[in-house]
């Protein structure tokens, strides 16, 4: 099934690992050039280049640190010099702290809505602007959290708060500009087995497991599957809408 993805310019923050890198990956596939962002530079050229080489696309590699105030527009502005015009944006960096909210620190709290609410509002408003600028079409995707509809057992109140806050976002942004061909939709994962989670899943994986219908703890590729698909000609008529990637955990 053609995904009509070829020749796609493809921004994915957070795409050093897990599931960025795997979105990247697939959309490479598809024929799509990917720009691969996160904080090392030197993690994000090598990545690129392996893409680059594999697919046969244009890859490249433009590094920030997204915690950082004014990174996120330098990220973009950065990859429009780079690629001239850009047709995807996927908003998948975010952090994952944990904390209950009777120790949670009011920095902590800050920190995280603004990694995971503030910097995809700045970027999703970046490409909107780009995208009408340009009279073109395109695609935004954001990953939330099953967390979002949720909420946290487990000490991740501020998490669940910022992605939450992203569905919502979404699907303002996703009501206001739907007629100009411009597609905002999400996916929401449940556990994913990255990085980020390697910790918690060492010691609670067979509580985490136990939430999950499908019965095992998601891949990364898992849901790339679905970020490339709501990116993809195929998802034209879909926006607003949260895709559910948790094995059964949502349900919605």
């Amino acid at each position: 099934m053609d995904l009509g993805l070829k020749n796609k310019n493809v921004l994915v923050t957070g795409s050093t690992g897990g599931v960025g890198k795997a979105a990247a990956e697939l959309f490479a596939q598809e024929g799509a050039n990917v720009i691969i962002s996160g904080r090392n530079q030197e993690k994000a050229q090598k990545i690129a280049a392996e893409i680059s080489t594999r697919y046969s696309v244009e890859t490249i590699a433009v590094a920030a640190d997204l915690s950082r105030e004014n990174e996120a527009e330098r990220l973009f502005e950065e990859s429009l010099q780079q690629r001239k015009t850009l047709d995807i944006l996927v908003n998948n960096a975010g952090i994952w702290p944990t904390a209950y909210v009777k120790d949670m620190e009011k920095s902590e709290f800050e920190r995280t809505i603004y990694m995971n609410l503030e910097v995809p509002y700045i970027l999703s408003r970046l490409m909107v602007n780009h995208l009408l600028e340009t009279e073109r079409k395109g695609k935004i995707v954001n990953v939330v959290s099953q967390a979002a509809f949720h909420g946290s057992t487990t000490g991740h109140a501020h998490y669940a708060a910022s992605k939450a806050g992203l569905v919502t976002f979404m699907i303002s942004q996703a009501r206001e500009v739907a007629k100009y061909g411009i597609n905002i939709n999400a996916v929401a994962p449940g556990m994913v087995r990255t990085s980020m989670t390697e910790k918690s899943l060492a010691e609670r994986e067979a509580y985490y497991k136990s939430r999950i219908p499908v019965g095992r703890i998601a891949e990364p590729e898992d849901v790339a599957g679905c970020i490339v698909f709501l990116a993809s000609c195929r998802a034209d008529y879909l926006t607003g809408m949260t895709m559910d990637a948790t094995g059964g955990m949502l349900m919605r």
